[in-house]
């Protein structure tokens, strides 16, 4: 099939828009150009709004298999493409866990069956994430996994993290990180600052993410490892990340929207929407994120999407999981509260969720460009929504963003020249 985009817009170098008309041609972007000639089979109006490159989100959690009550592939990647998104990658906590190549070879074929965007699997670093024994990392790297981790634990000895960093650098791989060391967590469930105090609910200190951070990039370093760490919260992370980076290691690192945009101090009750791991910390931290994703600290932005039931939810902070939801709202988030109010440019934003990404991974996706795969999605700029939590795609209702107002709505997701979203035929 041959498609063309019409009446379009899109971004040009220098952030500013322009007119244009996209045309498609098995599933590669061929001509981009103010006016195409080429003969379509479809043709499809843009009505004025901007096209972006398809984002990419290296952390999300589709629960499926084991957590098809919290969340499944097929309504993960959903929410993915209403999202905007086009291509994410799959945490591996699941039941059982991808850490051999059999659990890998059917999940591959689950998401061929299944999503509706791109899904790429991480592979366990440990036997069913329990930190005791190395996964055969050089085997499950001949499989497409994406790369390794144990995400939502983190690697607690030296000599384990080493061991790890060696095979994945000897198979080529990126090692990703939660960096969490266990000893200081001390049982907490909130930052441990102010709102800990107030609520006398149980802190995690920031120490215990950026001492694992440090230990790590010096393993990094011996190993010559691409050391990737998730979901950055705190000043010291940012601040040993930087310098870790200064000195020539290869660290890359994330951040999420909603550490971007709160601290602890939107936690003003036991809701457990606002519960997540690592938690939300202090204004200074927040401060200190911002600063690092704009100076190249931290690459690139994450959703650390993890769906729970309401049922989980209604534990409040001492008994519910950890974990918000995040696909649909990300870039809705991201554009109205830090484009809008000009504390960044668009292009720096769109650049944090494709290029970026992309090429920090050496994925051949995120960019809007003759000859890249037909990856994008269609925003209204100006369209303004409230967030329903109740409407979401995702199973997972656990958001702390319900009832806010946003700009920037995707309208249409298309991946590999396949229309998988379009606003009008769902909402």
């Amino acid at each position: 099939m041959k498609y063309l985009f019409k009446n379009a817009k899109r971004l040009t170098e220098d952030g500013s828009t322009e007119c244009c008309e996209l045309f498609v041609e098995n599933e590669v972007i061929r001509t981009i150009a103010p006016v195409v000639t080429e003969e379509a089979d479809r043709v499809i109006d843009c009505d004025g709004q901007l096209l972006l490159p398809g984002f990419i989100d290296v952390h999300v959690h589709l629960r499926e298999p084991g957590g098809e009550h919290k969340e499944t592939i097929a309504t993960g990647t959903k929410a993915a493409a209403r999202g905007g998104f086009t291509t994410i990658c799959a945490m591996p906590n699941t039941y059982p866990v991808p850490d051999k190549t059999e659990t890998v070879d059917w999940l591959l074929e689950k998401f061929n069956q299944d999503a509706s965007v791109r899904v790429l699997p991480y592979a366990a670093i440990t036997k069913g994430l329990k930190g005791k024994e190395l996964t055969d990392i050089a085997a499950l790297s001949q499989k497409g996994v994406f790369a390794f981790t144990d995400d939502g634990v983190g690697i607690q000895t030296a000599d384990q993290m080493l061991q790890a960093m060696s095979a994945a650098a000897a198979s080529g791989m990126p090692v990703v990180a939660h960096c969490e060391d266990n000893s200081i967590v001390y049982g907490g469930v909130v930052h441990q600052g102010e709102v800990s105090t107030r609520m006398n609910l149980p802190g995690i200190p920031s120490l215990s993410e950026s001492v694992q951070i440090a230990r790590d990039v010096l393993l990094a370093e011996a190993t010559g490892c691409h050391y990737h760490v998730c979901h950055v919260s705190t000043k010291e992370s940012v601040r040993v990340i930087r310098d870790a980076k200064k000195a020539g290691i290869h660290v890359t690192a994330e951040v999420t929207p909603h550490h971007l945009l709160m601290n602890e101090q939107a936690i003003t009750a036991d809701d457990a929407n606002f519960k997540m791991n690592p938690p939300l910390r202090s204004g200074h931290d927040q401060e200190a994120l911002l600063e690092g994703l704009l100076d190249g600290t931290i690459d690139c932005i994450a959703t650390d999407h993890a769906p729970h039931t309401r049922d989980d939810k209604a534990g409040g902070f001492l008994n519910a999981p950890f974990g918000i939801t995040g696909l649909e709202t990300a870039f809705p988030l991201l554009y109205t509260h830090f484009v809008r109010t000009g504390k960044i440019d668009l292009k720096q934003l769109v650049d944090w969720l494709t290029v970026k990404p992309a090429g920090i991974f050496q994925l051949p996706y995120g960019r809007l460009e003759e000859g890249a795969a037909a990856d994008f999605t269609l925003i209204s700029l100006d369209q303004e929504r409230e967030i329903d939590r109740n409407t979401l795609y995702s199973k997972g209702k656990n958001t702390p963003f319900h009832r806010w107002k946003v700009k920037g709505i995707p309208l249409m997701t298309v991946v590999n020249g396949d229309m998988v979203y379009k606003e009008d035929a769902h909402d």
